[in-house]
């Protein structure tokens, strides 16, 4: 990897996990959380839509069918398991910042670190795909005035980041 490469992905390592940072600085404390030191993750679904898609609902009702229970199913999961998604999530992004060279330069990983790079990659390129809204019909390739162009092909690097890796886990 060289140097670009590495600020380039260090640095969106670095957006996803103040987002999640954010979010787990907004979970309420109560005094079973004071006496126990256990922290219960936010029962609302972010407002965000990157973080919405790093920590989506549970749950998700069949379209058209009236579920009044999913939105407190819901929030209890949230309030149980969010702080621990979003510990893994910020774990898995640090394994990240601690393997990948400053300045570039070859990357050795073991099969924990490379499962962590898997995962911190994946959380990125969901964060980036939500923010430049791509979906099945988005184009490979923008007009080169779209202000979205420039993202699109670090969207693809990462894409290919992961492929990679993946290709090397299993020869």
């Amino acid at each position: 990897m060289d140097e670009h490469e590495a600020t380039v992905l260090r640095s969106l390592i670095g957006a996803v996990s103040g987002l999640l940072n954010d979010r787990a600085a907004e979970a309420p404390e109560d005094e079973l959380t004071q006496l126990t030191g256990l922290r219960p993750g936010n029962p609302v679904a972010p407002d965000d839509p990157q973080l919405l898609r790093l920590l989506p609902d549970f749950h998700r009702a069949e379209p058209g069918s009236p579920d009044a229970k999913r939105a407190d199913l819901n929030a209890a999961l949230r309030s149980l398991h969010e702080p621990e998604i979003i510990e893994s999530k910020l774990a898995a992004g640090r394994v990240v910042l601690e393997t990948c060279p400053e300045s570039g330069g070859k990357i050795v990983l073991n099969s924990d670190q490379a499962d962590a790079w898997l995962a911190a990659l994946t959380d990125v390129r969901l964060a980036l795909g939500t923010l430049l809204d791509i979906d099945d019909e988005t184009p490979d390739h923008l007009d080169p005035d779209d202000p979205r162009a420039p993202h699109l092909d670090v969207y693809h690097w990462l894409t290919w980041m992961q492929d990679s890796l993946l290709q090397a886990l299993n020869p």
